[in-house]
């Protein structure tokens, strides 16, 4: 299951975090946010023990989406040693998505 990341926890959970972190943008009201969301699940599933694979509500998280750049939703963005790695916005297929994580493990 994905984990949920805030704010306060972004630091320990992303940036100090010895595996690829994958990081899910959203907002509750967002429609294309909710049709990802399912494959977020199963990214983090698929990948359990070899990447962390979180989310981060940016109504409620507005500090990490700011210092980001994040202005469209969803974006996944992906982190390896605190530093971002990656970017995907939109919905994307879960293919993809994986392909993109597993190029960092």
């Amino acid at each position: 299951m994905a984990l949920e990341i805030t704010d306060n926890s972004f630091q320990d959970m992303v940036l100090k975090s010895d595996k690829p972190v994958l990081v899910d943008f959203w907002a509750v009201w967002c429609g294309p946010c909710r049709a990802l969301g399912p494959i977020i699940e199963q990214v983090a599933e698929e990948f359990e023990g070899k990447a962390v694979v979180g989310k981060i509500d940016v109504d409620n998280n507005q500090e990490v989406s700011m210092q980001y750049g994040i202005r469209n939703i969803p974006t996944v963005l992906i982190f390896k040693n605190g530093e971002v790695v990656d970017k995907l916005v939109g919905v994307t297929p879960k293919e993809v998505i994986a392909e993109k994580l597993s190029a960092h493990i």
